[in-house]
């Protein structure tokens, strides 16, 4: 299977081109599986590993939204945003890449718990990269040389969710220094999750709400697409369009006159369907 398969190790000339133009790139990487199309644009999605339900949401929908475009995602392989990066790129059939803080081999990878995802990433296409030896085990000093990697890899960079004084915006800063688009999900000025993510967008990197945003800040032609109307069935369609803010079941089968045991099958279906998820008794629209 592909996640036995041994790494190996790539030269300069093998890189994605937007790796060689940073200041310091790496004289070379260690690969397992394959490098997706080198001609899509290549996003990192990083954020925290101690993230909020609003910072799942976000993550969720705005992958949902670049389905079916020529896009590579890129994350660290860690807890939180960028786990849910790229089980989300899995899910909607968008190549993606990990790279991680640590070797390559299961032996190495870090952290343990995401060796599974690490398969699955593997299986579908996907490559683990890293500039650590293959059976190097992560330290505190190689996550900042990681960050460098994810960041020169990538045409733009999207936080989603970063506190303050945070490795998230250790990726920010190196991608402004390269040049490259800073894309930032705004965050609740109450939240501690996202006070990082706010001061960035006081330092001028861009808002983006949709996966329009940044579609748009990666120069894609945006398509006029959503979920089709015939995939939903009326009672999801009513239930969705009742969704403005989040609202338990009971809430819903008074907002909508449904029948609770239509209300329960339908929002299961929605989640299935990613359309919906529930956090806290709440269902919330993606």
């Amino acid at each position: 299977m592909k996640h036995q398969e041994p790494a190996r190790r790539i030269s300069s000339e093998e890189f994605p081109p937007l790796l060689n133009e940073i200041p310091d790139p790496p004289s070379h990487l260690f690969i397992r599986g394959k490098l997706p199309d080198l001609s899509f644009s290549w996003l990192c999605i990083v954020g925290s590993r101690k993230h909020s339900s609003y910072g799942i949401t976000a993550c969720q929908k705005l992958i949902r939204e670049l389905a079916g475009y020529p896009i590579v995602i890129v994350s660290g392989l860690a807890l939180g945003i960028d786990s849910c990066a790229h089980e989300e790129a899995i899910h909607y059939g968008i190549p993606t890449v990990a790279v991680p803080g640590s070797g390559i081999l299961d032996s190495a990878l870090y952290p343990r718990s995401n060796v599974g995802l690490a398969h699955k990433i593997l299986s579908h296409d996907g490559a683990l990269l890293s500039e650590c030896s293959p059976e190097e085990q992560a330290t505190v000093w190689g996550f900042p040389k990681r960050n460098r990697i994810m960041a020169g890899l990538c045409h733009a960079t999207l936080i989603i969710e970063a506190r303050e004084k945070s490795g998230t915006l250790i990726t920010a800063r190196l991608a402004m220094e390269y040049n490259r688009d800073v894309l930032i999900v705004p965050s609740s000025i109450t939240s501690q999750a996202g006070a990082g993510s706010n001061h960035l967008l006081r330092e001028g990197a861009h808002a983006v709400t949709s996966g329009e945003d940044i579609l748009e800040s990666l120069g894609i032609t945006v398509n006029s697409k959503s979920i089709s109307e015939d995939v939903l069935t009326s009672e999801e369609r009513i239930i969705l369009n009742s969704l403005d803010e989040p609202q338990t079941i009971d809430e819903l089968c008074t907002t909508t006159g449904l029948d609770p045991s239509i209300v329960r099958i339908s929002i299961s279906l929605l989640e299935i369907k990613r359309c919906v998820t529930t956090m806290l008794g709440k269902i919330t629209r993606i």
